[in-house]
């Protein structure tokens, strides 16, 4: 963390602290979480201390950054001149440019009790200098290690036939003890036994400390549990990534055990790829009548509504990650002036040249709009829209973009058979799709399309990965009313899933995340596209 151009008015003994604070669930406002070292006489400090903390795609983590001159030795803030501050999420950090931030401190001022300034916020219109933040992952040792063994002449312990060995691993622990990480298969009457190669993470192999001792002992089957100790052998992770030699030939009593084949390589992780910048997001969310209060769409001067609720929720995580915060927005299920066509991908800003809004804001305003000027039709087809969606990510495979999906929606759909076919296509794509239903209708067969449990199919064709996650928003709503709390429920589960959903796409493809762009150049980014529908249907991020 740094700082630049702090006002000139730090004399040669004032030194300059930055604390960090964040908001949290169970406080209303923030909680110191920590403070930089103070560093003297200087306009711009660049801190050395760092700060962990803990990031979650799903949640909107909030973070303000105040900073001092300190005079004295007190901890007390309010003994100190206040310089600035700035506000920001922790997904803003991450989803800029080689996760690099800069931002204009600003003087805004608290007020006391007795709605009077207080005195150590600083001075009107001052000049409160710059603050960059950079951000990194901690690796915590996330390599994997893929290995083959085999063994000649085991002992025979079956009086009956031969033995049926197998392999167990232990980790050394710093006591001396060891903590099982790994069995191998049962390979059945064989004394020359080759089992299958197997991935294990190499901190579970050895925390990390590649010098640390792992024991493996061979062990001979028995149907009742009690299994006869064949021997054991000694290694370290160190010898083990030798691979294929003569280092790798261990001695079990008269028997020997050997390793054919041994690979390390690294386990990316979501933020390698949102470092590198492939994340698209299109949202489609279908309009209806505002001015009916028993409308979904209705748009009350006091309160937003579920779909405006959803999109917000879910639209203001996402995009922290889209350096150009444009987001292409269309709405599905209407009939559109001036001749009553009837469409089911229509620009919500009515220009069909360029759909793009500016921000989760300019959606909103641009499917309040839509919501004067279109007229709501039916049926629900999702399918299109799925298609439509999927041809885009079919053009970019390689790992550059993944697109996510909101689809928010009142009720069933009319072509569950064609949306299961579109998703079965979709799911060998970058895709993934978020459904939110709204209202109290019954989503039953929504739950059809949520492979949690049971894969999506089609004409006997399996989905290859689960790409769908269907929540149904009332199932967030505060009973006190609380519309931030709900909103903060809902995108928590709705976007949980998503990172994993990325990973096992760009497992699946042996795709590995794209070097962060320099702090100079435009990130690739997350694109929005909202759609909207006049029968009250389905919001797609």
């Amino acid at each position: 963390m740094a700082i630049a151009g702090l006002p000139a008015v730090i004399s040669a003994r004032d030194v300059t602290r930055d604390v960090v604070t964040r908001e949290t669930k169970s406080t209303p406002g923030c909680i110191d979480f920590g403070r930089t070292e103070v560093i003297d006489n200087t306009l711009n400090p660049d801190f050395v201390r760092k700060f962990v903390l803990d990031f979650f795609f799903e949640e909107k983590q909030n973070l303000r950054f105040d900073v001092y001159n300190v005079d004295t030795r007190s901890s007390n803030l309010s003994k100190h001149d206040f310089l600035g501050q700035m506000f920001c999420t922790l997904g803003e950090i991450i989803g800029s440019t080689a996760s690099r931030l800069e931002r204009t401190l600003s003087q805004i001022f608290e007020l006391s009790n007795t709605n009077k300034p207080l005195p150590s916020v600083g001075i009107p219109g001052k000049k409160c200098g710059t603050i960059i933040f950079t951000a990194e992952e901690l690796s915590n040792c996330r390599d994997i290690a893929t290995m083959q063994l085999c063994a000649n002449k085991l002992d025979k312990k079956d009086f009956f036939g031969k033995s049926d060995p197998f392999l167990v691993f232990y980790r050394s622990n710093e006591d001396g003890t060891f903590t099982i990480c790994h069995k191998t298969e049962v390979i059945k009457n064989n004394l020359n036994p080759v089992w299958k190669s197997f991935t294990i993470p190499v901190r579970a192999l050895c925390n990390g400390d590649y010098d640390r001792s792992v024991k493996v002992d061979v062990y001979d089957w028995d149907r009742d549990g009690s299994h006869d100790f064949i021997g054991e052998f000694t290694t370290s992770y160190r010898e083990l990534s030798r691979g294929q030699s003569q280092f790798n030939v261990y001695e079990v009593k008269s028997s020997v055990v050997t390793l054919l084949s041994f690979k390390a390589e690294s386990e990316y992780t979501f933020v390698d790829f949102i470092r590198g910048g492939s994340t698209n997001a299109i949202l489609l969310f279908p309009p209806g009548n505002p001015s009916q209060p028993t409308s979904l769409h209705y748009m009350s001067p006091y309160q937003m509504n579920a779909y405006a609720m959803a999109l917000k929720a879910v639209g203001e995580i996402i995009q922290d990650y889209d350096s150009d915060k444009l987001f292409p927005a269309y709405g599905f299920g209407a009939k559109l002036p001036p001749d009553g066509k009837v469409s089911h991908a229509f620009p919500l800003n009515s220009n069909t040249e360029n759909s793009n809004c500016v921000g989760i804001d300019g959606v909103l305003e641009a499917y309040f709009q839509s919501l004067r000027t279109v007229q709501l039709y039916g049926p629900t087809n999702f399918a299109p829209v799925i298609n439509q969606v999927a041809r885009c990510a079919g053009e970019v495979t390689d790992g550059s973009q993944y697109f996510v999906l909101l689809m928010i929606t009142d009720g069933v759909i009319s072509d569950m058979a064609q949306t299961k076919e579109a998703v079965v296509n979709a799911a060998s794509l970058p895709m993934s799709i978020i459904i939110v239903g709204v209202g109290p209708a019954e989503f039953d067969a929504m739950e059809e399309l949520d492979g949690d449990e049971v894969r999506v199919s089609s004409r006997g064709r399996f989905a290859e990965r689960d790409i769908v996650q269907f929540v149904p928003f009332r199932d967030y709503i505060d009973r006190s009313g609380n519309q931030v709390l709900s909103m903060a429920r809902l995108a928590k589960d709705v976007l949980a899933e998503i990172p994993d959903q990325l990973l096992s796409f760009m497992k699946s493809r042996a795709i590995e995340p794209q070097p962060p762009p320099s702090a100079i150049s435009d990130m690739p980014s997350m694109s929005t596209t909202t759609a909207t529908k006049t029968k009250e249907r389905n919001m797609h991020v």
